[in-house]
C-alpha cells in the first residue's frame, strides 16, 4: 500500500505523545512492505526531505505571512502541507489512502479526501473536551467542533483506549461501527540507555543515598504534576531520602517551582526542563519509581515506557493510564487527584523491595503486547477494510487492492 499520514509534529519535533505514535507506526508499516510518506510541519535547520528508517519525511515550507493567532497558523500549516503534498506526487495513482492525526491536519485531509478521492482514516489522540474537562471559551468549542469535523469526514475514526471510545462516542456522537480501538505501542530498544557511568550522572540529580521517584511528562495541568508536590509532603514523613525528579517543560512549569517553594520542598524536587532522549532513559534506569498522576490521559504510553525499562509504575486510575495498568500486578493505581492515596502508593513502592521487583517484573512482560508491528498489522487492517469500502461504493479510483 501508499500510504500517506498528515502529522502536524514528528521526530524531532516533539511536543507531547503524538509525534512518536506517528513515528513509530510509520516505521511499523514500512517493515511490513508499505510505503509511507509523512507530511508535517518545518523545523529550523532540518532537511526539508529525507527518509528516515525508511519513512519518507517531508517538512512543509515555513508559514508567510506570519500567521495572527494559534488558529490561523495551523490553518497556514494545513494550506502548506497539501501545497507540499501536490507539489511532490501524483495523488490519483500514488496513494491508496491519507490518515490525519487530530484536528491540526483537519483542513488538509478534507481537501485531499475529496480533491482527489482518497479514503480518509482519522486518529484522534486526545479531545478538546477533556483536556479541559469541558469547553469554557470560543477557542475550545472552535477546536472542538474541527474534532468533530474531522471524525465526520473519515471513514474510519482510530482511538487508542476503551476510555477514548467512550469519550468520543459521548462528545461526537459517532456510531460505533466508525470507532476502532488500537493501542499506542512502544519500541523497547529505542528506550535502552548507553552503558554510562550512572554515579557520575547521578550526582547532578541527587544524593547517593535518596530514592528517586521520576515523573516525565508535559507540564500541563491534566498531567498532575502539582499533585505529586502535594503528595510529597507526607511521603518524606515516612521515606526521608525520597527524591522527586520532574522531567519535561510546558506552560505549568514556573507555576510548579514557585509551588514546590513555598511548600519548602525545593530541596527535594529537581526540574531538568527539556532533556534529550538520552538522559531521559538514564533517568528512568537510574529511579527507584515512576509515577504519573494524570486527571486526564487518553492513554499513558510513558507508562509503558517505564515497564519496559523495569520500573515499577503508580498511575491515577482514569483514562488509558487504568486499562495500562493491572493494580497489584503490573503497577499500582490510585484514585484519580487523591493525593493521600498516592502517597502511600509511593510509600509502599519505596519501602517494599519485593513488592517493586514483581510489579518491575510483571510490567516488562506487559509491554510485549504492546509492539509497534501488532498495532501496523491492526492498522493495516482498518485500511484495507476501508478502501475495500470505498471501492465497492464507487468512492475511490484506486486500483484494487488484491492480495497486499
Amino acid at each position: 500500500m501508499r500510504i500517506l499520514m498528515i502529522s502536524w509534529e514528528y521526530p524531532p519535533k516533539i511536543v507531547g505523545g503524538l509525534g512518536r505514535h506517528v513515528e513509530g507506526l510509520s516505521e511499523a508499516l514500512v517493515r511490513k512492505g508499505h510505503r509511507v510518506s509523512v507530511v508535517t510541519a518545518d523545523i529550523p535547520k532540518v532537511r526539508e526531505q529525507e527518509i528516515v528508517a525508511g519513512v519518507e519525511v517531508w517538512r512543509a515550507l515555513p508559514h508567510r505571512p506570519p500567521a495572527r493567532d494559534f488558529i490561523e497558523s495551523v490553518m497556514q500549516l494545513n494550506f502548506n502541507m497539501v501545497e507540499r503534498v501536490i507539489a511532490l506526487f501524483d495523488l490519483e495513482t500514488q496513494f491508496d489512502v491519507v490518515h490525519v492525526h487530530d484536528w491540526l491536519g483537519a483542513y488538509a485531509g478534507k481537501l485531499l479526501k475529496h480533491a482527489f478521492r482518497l479514503p480518509l482514516i482519522a486518529t484522534i489522540h486526545a479531545t478538546e473536551y477533556g483536556r479541559n474537562n469541558g469547553l469554557h471559551n470560543d477557542m475550545q468549542r472552535h477546536i472542538s467542533d474541527l474534532e468533530w469535523w474531522l471524525c465526520y469526514e473519515a471513514w474510519k475514526v482510530i482511538v487508542c483506549s476503551r476510555y477514548m471510545e467512550s469519550e468520543v462516542q459521548h462528545i461526537f456522537g459517532l456510531p460505533k461501527d466508525k470507532l476502532k480501538v488500537i493501542p499506542n505501542g512502544i519500541d523497547p530498544k529505542k528506550l535502552q540507555a548507553s552503558e554510562a557511568d550512572f554515579t557520575g550522572l547521578r550526582k547532578l540529580y541527587a544524593r547517593p543515598d535518596e530514592k528517586i521517584v521520576l515523573f516525565v511528562g508535559r507540564l500541563v495541568r491534566e498531567k498532575g504534576v502539582w499533585l505529586i508536590i502535594d503528595s510529597f509532603k507526607e511521603l518524606l514523613n515516612i521515606v526521608p531520602e525520597a527524591k522527586l525528579i520532574v522531567v519535561g517543560k510546558g506552560p505549568e512549569e514556573m507555576y510548579l517551582r514557585d509551588y514546590a517553594r513555598r511548600l519548602g520542598l525545593e530541596h527535594k524536587i529537581y526540574f531538568t526542563g527539556f532533556i534529550a532522549d538520552e538522559i531521559r532513559n538514564q533517568l528512568y534506569k537510574m529511579c527507584q519509581v515512576a509515577v504519573f498522576p494524570s486527571l486526564y490521559e487518553p492513554f499513558g504510553i510513558v507508562a509503558l515506557e517505564a515497564m519496559a525499562l523495569g520500573k515499577p509504575v503508580i498511575v491515577s486510575d482514569t483514562g488509558g493510564l487504568g486499562e495500562v495498568v493491572e493494580h497489584g500486578y503490573t503497577g499500582l493505581k490510585f484514585p484519580s487527584g487523591d493525593k493521600k492515596a498516592l502517597s502511600r502508593a509511593l510509600a509502599d513502592v519505596l519501602l517494599d523491595y519485593d513488592l517493586a521487583q514483581r510489579l518491575s517484573r510483571a510490567g516488562q512482560e506487559e509491554v510485549e503486547l504492546y509492539s509497534w508491528d501488532k498495532i501496523a498489522q491492526e492498522t493495516e487492517y482498518v485500511y484495507k477494510e476501508v478502501i475495500r469500502s470505498a471501492q465497492a461504493g464507487g468512492w475511490s479510483r484506486r486500483r484494487d487492492l488484491g492480495g497486499r
